[in-house]
Protein backbone atom coordinates (compact mmCIF):
# COMPACT_ATOMS: atom_id res chain seq x y z
CA UNK A 1 0.00 0.00 0.00
CA UNK A 2 1.12 3.60 -0.83
CA UNK A 3 2.03 6.21 1.59
CA UNK A 4 -1.47 8.34 1.31
CA UNK A 5 -2.29 11.90 1.55
CA UNK A 6 -5.33 12.50 4.04
CA UNK A 7 -7.45 15.75 4.37
CA UNK A 8 -6.01 19.16 4.42
CA UNK A 9 -2.60 18.46 6.59
CA UNK A 10 -2.45 14.72 7.23
CA UNK A 11 -0.51 11.18 5.34
CA UNK A 12 -0.62 7.73 6.47
CA UNK A 13 2.29 5.76 5.65
CA UNK A 14 1.66 2.67 3.66
CA UNK A 15 4.36 0.64 5.19
CA UNK A 16 4.34 2.06 8.91
CA UNK A 17 8.06 2.95 9.77
CA UNK A 18 9.87 1.57 13.04
CA UNK A 19 10.98 3.24 15.73
CA UNK A 20 13.74 0.48 16.62
CA UNK A 21 15.84 2.34 19.17
CA UNK A 22 15.60 5.45 21.65
CA UNK A 23 18.08 6.90 24.02
CA UNK A 24 17.87 9.77 26.94
CA UNK A 25 19.85 11.97 28.89
CA UNK A 26 18.83 14.41 31.36
CA UNK A 27 19.68 16.26 34.38
CA UNK A 28 19.53 16.07 37.65
CA UNK A 29 16.35 17.91 38.56
CA UNK A 30 14.89 15.40 35.59
CA UNK A 31 16.90 12.53 37.27
CA UNK A 32 14.59 13.62 40.69
CA UNK A 33 11.11 13.54 38.52
CA UNK A 34 8.62 10.60 38.48
CA UNK A 35 10.76 9.56 35.46
CA UNK A 36 14.19 9.51 36.62
CA UNK A 37 14.78 5.89 36.37
CA UNK A 38 13.47 5.61 32.56
CA UNK A 39 16.16 8.01 31.06
CA UNK A 40 19.50 6.17 29.61
CA UNK A 41 21.78 8.61 31.49
CA UNK A 42 21.45 11.52 33.79
CA UNK A 43 24.04 13.73 35.48
CA UNK A 44 24.03 16.11 38.34
CA UNK A 45 26.74 18.14 36.87
CA UNK A 46 24.45 20.64 34.27
CA UNK A 47 27.50 21.43 32.50
CA UNK A 48 28.66 18.33 31.37
CA UNK A 49 31.97 18.75 31.58
CA UNK A 50 31.46 21.49 29.63
CA UNK A 51 32.38 25.18 29.77
CA UNK A 52 29.11 27.03 29.41
CA UNK A 53 25.78 25.96 29.35
CA UNK A 54 25.21 25.67 25.69
CA UNK A 55 28.37 23.46 25.05
CA UNK A 56 26.68 21.43 27.65
CA UNK A 57 23.59 20.95 25.48
CA UNK A 58 25.40 20.59 22.49
CA UNK A 59 27.47 17.48 24.93
CA UNK A 60 23.90 15.91 25.56
CA UNK A 61 23.30 15.80 22.15
CA UNK A 62 26.56 13.96 21.08
CA UNK A 63 25.81 11.71 24.25
CA UNK A 64 22.04 10.81 23.28
CA UNK A 65 23.59 9.73 19.60
CA UNK A 66 26.43 7.88 21.29
CA UNK A 67 24.09 5.99 23.19
CA UNK A 68 21.63 5.35 20.34
CA UNK A 69 24.40 4.27 17.99
CA UNK A 70 25.09 1.31 21.20
CA UNK A 71 21.95 0.57 21.35
CA UNK A 72 21.59 -0.35 17.92
CA UNK A 73 24.86 -1.55 17.40
CA UNK A 74 26.36 0.27 14.60
CA UNK A 75 28.43 3.00 13.82
CA UNK A 76 27.30 6.83 13.68
CA UNK A 77 28.38 7.01 10.43
CA UNK A 78 25.70 4.41 9.23
CA UNK A 79 22.83 6.69 10.15
CA UNK A 80 21.53 7.73 6.68
CA UNK A 81 20.20 11.14 8.39
CA UNK A 82 19.72 12.96 11.29
CA UNK A 83 16.94 15.83 11.05
CA UNK A 84 17.62 17.90 14.55
CA UNK A 85 16.94 21.12 16.07
CA UNK A 86 17.25 22.65 19.65
CA UNK A 87 15.85 26.15 21.68
CA UNK A 88 19.20 27.99 21.02
CA UNK A 89 20.11 31.22 18.14
CA UNK A 90 20.58 29.09 14.83
CA UNK A 91 20.04 26.00 16.64
CA UNK A 92 24.15 25.74 17.35
CA UNK A 93 22.77 23.20 20.24
CA UNK A 94 21.96 20.33 17.24
CA UNK A 95 25.03 21.93 14.25
CA UNK A 96 27.73 21.59 16.97
CA UNK A 97 26.52 17.93 17.90
CA UNK A 98 27.38 16.53 14.41
CA UNK A 99 30.35 18.35 13.73
CA UNK A 100 32.74 16.77 11.60
CA UNK A 101 31.09 13.64 11.40
CA UNK A 102 29.64 12.80 8.19
CA UNK A 103 26.30 12.45 9.17
CA UNK A 104 24.01 13.86 6.63
CA UNK A 105 22.17 16.83 8.69
CA UNK A 106 18.85 18.53 8.07
CA UNK A 107 18.37 21.03 11.05
CA UNK A 108 15.06 22.22 12.35
CA UNK A 109 13.24 25.14 14.27
CA UNK A 110 9.75 24.20 15.90
CA UNK A 111 10.96 25.20 19.04
CA UNK A 112 9.35 23.14 21.78
CA UNK A 113 8.20 20.67 18.94
CA UNK A 114 10.96 19.85 17.42
CA UNK A 115 10.99 16.24 18.77
CA UNK A 116 7.09 15.52 16.95
CA UNK A 117 8.64 17.45 14.03
CA UNK A 118 11.68 15.71 13.51
CA UNK A 119 10.19 12.47 14.18
CA UNK A 120 7.53 13.51 11.49
CA UNK A 121 10.31 14.39 8.89
CA UNK A 122 12.08 11.13 9.65
CA UNK A 123 9.05 9.31 8.86
CA UNK A 124 8.68 10.88 5.51
CA UNK A 125 11.86 10.50 4.34
CA UNK A 126 12.04 6.87 5.48
CA UNK A 127 8.74 5.78 4.69
CA UNK A 128 9.39 7.43 1.16
CA UNK A 129 12.12 5.61 0.29
CA UNK A 130 15.15 7.93 0.70
CA UNK A 131 17.24 6.63 3.38
CA UNK A 132 16.34 3.39 5.29
CA UNK A 133 17.82 4.64 8.94
CA UNK A 134 16.97 8.57 9.89
CA UNK A 135 17.45 10.03 13.83
CA UNK A 136 15.19 12.09 14.88
CA UNK A 137 16.64 14.18 17.82
CA UNK A 138 16.54 17.54 20.11
CA UNK A 139 17.19 18.96 23.24
CA UNK A 140 17.38 22.13 25.53
CA UNK A 141 18.73 23.20 28.76
CA UNK A 142 17.22 25.01 31.61
CA UNK A 143 20.21 27.73 32.07
CA UNK A 144 20.66 28.07 28.41
CA UNK A 145 17.25 28.81 27.66
CA UNK A 146 17.00 31.20 30.80
CA UNK A 147 20.01 33.22 29.88
CA UNK A 148 18.75 33.49 26.16
CA UNK A 149 15.02 34.06 26.47
CA UNK A 150 14.36 35.69 29.66
CA UNK A 151 17.16 36.44 32.37
CA UNK A 152 20.50 35.16 32.67
CA UNK A 153 20.43 33.06 36.31
CA UNK A 154 22.75 35.29 38.00
CA UNK A 155 20.01 38.41 38.16
CA UNK A 156 18.33 36.09 40.39
CA UNK A 157 14.73 37.13 38.55
CA UNK A 158 11.49 35.71 39.92
CA UNK A 159 9.70 33.14 37.97
CA UNK A 160 5.67 33.83 37.65
CA UNK A 161 3.19 31.29 38.68
CA UNK A 162 2.40 30.89 35.29
CA UNK A 163 6.42 30.08 34.05
CA UNK A 164 7.47 26.61 33.78
CA UNK A 165 10.67 24.86 33.91
CA UNK A 166 12.86 24.25 30.57
CA UNK A 167 13.76 20.64 30.93
CA UNK A 168 18.26 19.87 30.85
CA UNK A 169 17.67 16.64 28.02
CA UNK A 170 18.07 15.17 25.04
CA UNK A 171 16.08 12.73 23.18
CA UNK A 172 17.05 10.23 20.23
CA UNK A 173 15.58 8.36 18.50
CA UNK A 174 16.05 6.01 15.07
CA UNK A 175 13.45 5.72 12.68
CA UNK A 176 13.97 2.51 10.24
CA UNK A 177 12.23 0.90 7.29
CA UNK A 178 12.24 -2.05 8.91
CA UNK A 179 12.96 -3.90 12.30
CA UNK A 180 10.82 -4.28 15.86
CA UNK A 181 9.83 -1.73 17.87
CA UNK A 182 7.05 0.94 17.89
CA UNK A 183 5.56 1.99 14.65
CA UNK A 184 4.56 5.13 12.90
CA UNK A 185 1.55 4.93 11.06
CA UNK A 186 0.41 8.18 10.42
CA UNK A 187 1.53 12.08 10.85
CA UNK A 188 -0.42 15.60 10.95
CA UNK A 189 0.92 18.88 10.27
CA UNK A 190 0.61 21.54 12.30
CA UNK A 191 -0.34 24.89 11.30
CA UNK A 192 1.00 28.43 13.06
CA UNK A 193 -1.75 29.60 15.66
CA UNK A 194 -2.11 32.69 17.50
CA UNK A 195 -4.79 34.19 20.07
CA UNK A 196 -2.66 37.37 20.76
CA UNK A 197 -1.20 35.81 23.78
CA UNK A 198 2.45 38.07 24.55
CA UNK A 199 3.24 36.55 28.29
CA UNK A 200 6.26 34.79 28.00
CA UNK A 201 6.05 33.54 30.69
CA UNK A 202 2.90 31.86 30.07
CA UNK A 203 3.89 30.09 26.82
CA UNK A 204 1.50 26.62 27.53
CA UNK A 205 -1.58 28.84 27.07
CA UNK A 206 -0.36 30.49 23.76
CA UNK A 207 0.25 26.80 22.51
CA UNK A 208 -2.58 25.28 24.00
CA UNK A 209 -4.72 26.73 20.49
CA UNK A 210 -2.43 24.81 18.36
CA UNK A 211 -2.50 21.69 19.98
CA UNK A 212 -6.44 21.54 20.04
CA UNK A 213 -5.92 22.91 15.92
CA UNK A 214 -3.27 19.90 15.03
CA UNK A 215 -5.43 17.20 16.97
CA UNK A 216 -8.75 18.07 15.66
CA UNK A 217 -6.90 17.77 12.40
CA UNK A 218 -6.41 14.33 13.23
CA UNK A 219 -9.18 13.63 13.98
CA UNK A 220 -10.87 14.78 10.92
CA UNK A 221 -8.47 13.91 8.22
CA UNK A 222 -8.14 9.86 9.35
CA UNK A 223 -11.11 9.82 10.59
CA UNK A 224 -10.59 8.87 14.05
CA UNK A 225 -11.11 10.21 17.87
CA UNK A 226 -10.00 9.79 21.42
CA UNK A 227 -10.79 6.56 21.73
CA UNK A 228 -8.46 4.64 19.02
CA UNK A 229 -5.51 6.22 21.15
CA UNK A 230 -4.66 5.41 24.68
CA UNK A 231 -3.15 8.18 25.66
CA UNK A 232 -3.01 11.49 23.74
CA UNK A 233 -0.30 13.09 24.69
CA UNK A 234 0.42 17.27 24.15
CA UNK A 235 4.42 18.28 24.28
CA UNK A 236 4.36 20.84 27.23
CA UNK A 237 2.01 22.35 27.71
CA UNK A 238 2.92 21.95 31.40
CA UNK A 239 -0.45 22.11 33.75
CA UNK A 240 -2.45 25.54 32.74
CA UNK A 241 -1.73 24.84 29.22
CA UNK A 242 -2.78 21.47 29.94
CA UNK A 243 -6.54 23.07 31.59
CA UNK A 244 -6.26 25.76 28.48
CA UNK A 245 -6.73 22.76 25.96
CA UNK A 246 -9.38 20.60 27.74
CA UNK A 247 -11.67 24.21 28.16
CA UNK A 248 -10.90 25.16 24.73
CA UNK A 249 -11.97 21.66 23.47
CA UNK A 250 -14.82 21.68 25.53
CA UNK A 251 -16.02 24.98 24.55
CA UNK A 252 -15.50 23.40 20.42
CA UNK A 253 -17.39 20.44 21.10
CA UNK A 254 -14.48 18.02 20.85
CA UNK A 255 -14.23 14.66 23.13
CA UNK A 256 -10.71 13.78 24.30
CA UNK A 257 -12.25 11.24 25.87
CA UNK A 258 -10.02 11.57 29.21
CA UNK A 259 -6.94 10.68 27.51
CA UNK A 260 -4.82 13.85 27.49
CA UNK A 261 -1.61 13.76 29.08
CA UNK A 262 1.04 16.14 28.77
CA UNK A 263 5.02 15.65 28.90
CA UNK A 264 5.47 18.93 31.01
CA UNK A 265 3.38 17.57 33.94
CA UNK A 266 4.62 13.89 33.51
CA UNK A 267 8.57 14.25 33.54
CA UNK A 268 8.51 16.50 36.97
CA UNK A 269 6.51 16.07 40.26
CA UNK A 270 4.86 19.86 40.26
CA UNK A 271 2.98 19.39 43.97
CA UNK A 272 6.99 18.43 45.00
CA UNK A 273 9.65 20.14 43.15
CA UNK A 274 9.79 24.08 41.73
CA UNK A 275 8.85 24.14 38.93
CA UNK A 276 5.65 26.31 39.08
CA UNK A 277 3.18 25.00 36.22
CA UNK A 278 5.41 22.34 34.85
CA UNK A 279 8.05 21.11 32.15
CA UNK A 280 9.13 22.71 28.58
CA UNK A 281 11.36 23.34 26.18
CA UNK A 282 12.43 20.91 23.81
CA UNK A 283 13.97 17.91 25.49
CA UNK A 284 11.13 17.82 27.97
CA UNK A 285 8.75 15.94 24.87
CA UNK A 286 12.53 14.71 23.62
CA UNK A 287 12.95 12.49 27.24
CA UNK A 288 9.72 11.56 27.96
CA UNK A 289 9.42 9.84 24.54
CA UNK A 290 12.28 8.54 24.52
CA UNK A 291 12.55 7.50 28.00
CA UNK A 292 9.54 6.92 28.87
CA UNK A 293 6.48 6.76 26.12
CA UNK A 294 8.46 4.38 23.69
CA UNK A 295 9.30 1.92 26.32
CA UNK A 296 5.37 1.41 27.23
CA UNK A 297 4.71 0.73 23.71
CA UNK A 298 7.32 -1.57 23.39
CA UNK A 299 6.46 -3.52 26.01
CA UNK A 300 2.42 -3.43 25.20
CA UNK A 301 1.71 -1.42 28.41
CA UNK A 302 0.69 0.88 26.09
CA UNK A 303 -0.91 0.40 22.80
CA UNK A 304 -0.94 3.52 20.90
CA UNK A 305 -0.66 7.33 21.19
CA UNK A 306 -0.79 10.48 19.62
CA UNK A 307 2.15 12.25 20.23
CA UNK A 308 1.73 16.29 20.11
CA UNK A 309 4.61 18.59 20.36
CA UNK A 310 3.74 21.64 20.79
CA UNK A 311 6.00 24.70 20.29
CA UNK A 312 5.83 28.39 20.87
CA UNK A 313 7.26 30.33 17.86
CA UNK A 314 9.08 33.91 19.97
CA UNK A 315 12.50 35.03 20.11
CA UNK A 316 13.67 37.30 22.58
CA UNK A 317 13.35 39.93 19.58
CA UNK A 318 9.75 39.38 19.38
CA UNK A 319 9.20 39.63 22.71
CA UNK A 320 10.82 42.95 23.13
CA UNK A 321 8.85 44.78 20.88
CA UNK A 322 5.95 43.46 21.98
CA UNK A 323 4.68 40.77 19.49
CA UNK A 324 2.15 37.66 20.83
CA UNK A 325 3.33 34.38 20.78
CA UNK A 326 2.52 32.19 18.02
CA UNK A 327 2.16 27.93 18.42
CA UNK A 328 2.23 25.51 16.49
CA UNK A 329 1.76 21.26 16.97
CA UNK A 330 2.44 18.28 14.50
CA UNK A 331 1.26 14.90 15.89
CA UNK A 332 1.99 11.99 15.30
CA UNK A 333 0.31 8.44 15.55
CA UNK A 334 2.83 5.62 17.11
CA UNK A 335 1.66 1.80 17.82
CA UNK A 336 3.37 -0.68 20.26
CA UNK A 337 5.50 -2.82 18.48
Amino acid sequence: MENKKCGKQSFMLGQPVVITHWASVAGKKESEGPLGKTFDLTNKDSYFRQRTWEQAEKRMQQIALEILAKKAHVHQSEFGLVFSGDLLNQCIGSSFSLRNTGIPHLGLYGACSTMAESLLMASMAVGGGFTDKAVAMTSSHFASSERQYRFPLGYGGQRTPTAQWTVTGSGAALVCSSGKGPKITACTIGTVTDLGIKDANNMGSAMAPAALATIRAHFDDLHVGADDYDLIVTGDLGQLGKEMLLTLAQREGLSLGGKLADCGTLVFDVTKQDVHAGGSGCGCSGITLCGYLLEKLNSGKLKRILFCGTGALLSPTSTQQGLPIPGICHAVSIVGG
